[in-house]
């Protein structure tokens, strides 16, 4: 399998995110459903309990459990594909960068560990940022979904 991820430029400078990752020879994907950081006896029939933590706990939770269910799967954080970043308000200049749920610190600070390549000043999987006025729980503040190649 080869993943080539092709870096995103405007002008000479390099910006945060691939243009696109070019996948040939993969024996299929996988596509994870939306992961959020919730407490262990969460209930959402209940609409009990909710999320861990502030929103550093929040997002350092949710790539622990995405790096772990894709190397369940047969994947891993090497061969990710493409990233949804869904981060709720406030957005004070108005922008979803802004808010102080969006946490890129934290992002590159995992993968600077786990997989650097995936740095957001290195060469990460292309990615978008929306923003949303709420998740599942009101103290969810971020969601992440991911594509992976399962490698042949």
């Amino acid at each position: 399998m080869n993943l080539t991820t092709h870096k995103k430029f405007k002008g000479d400078r390099l910006m945060p995110w691939g243009k696109g990752t070019v996948v040939s020879g993969a024996k299929g994907y996988v596509f994870l459903s939306g992961n959020t950081a919730t407490v262990d006896n969460y209930d959402p029939s209940k609409h009990q309990d909710g999320a861990v933590g502030d929103a550093a706990t929040q997002w350092r939770e949710i790539l622990a459990t995405i790096k772990s269910d894709l190397e369940e799967l047969g994947s891993s954080l090497d061969h990710l594909v493409k990233v949804t970043f869904y981060v709720k308000g406030p957005f004070p200049s108005g922008g979803v960068l802004s808010s102080p749920n969006f946490r890129l610190d934290v992002l590159d600070e995992f993968f600077a560990e786990h997989c650097p390549k995936h740095c957001s000043y290195n060469n990460p999987p292309p990615s978008e940022v929306i923003g949303v006025a709420a998740l599942a729980q009101p103290d969810l503040v971020v969601e992440l979904v991911v594509i992976a190649a399962l490698p042949d």
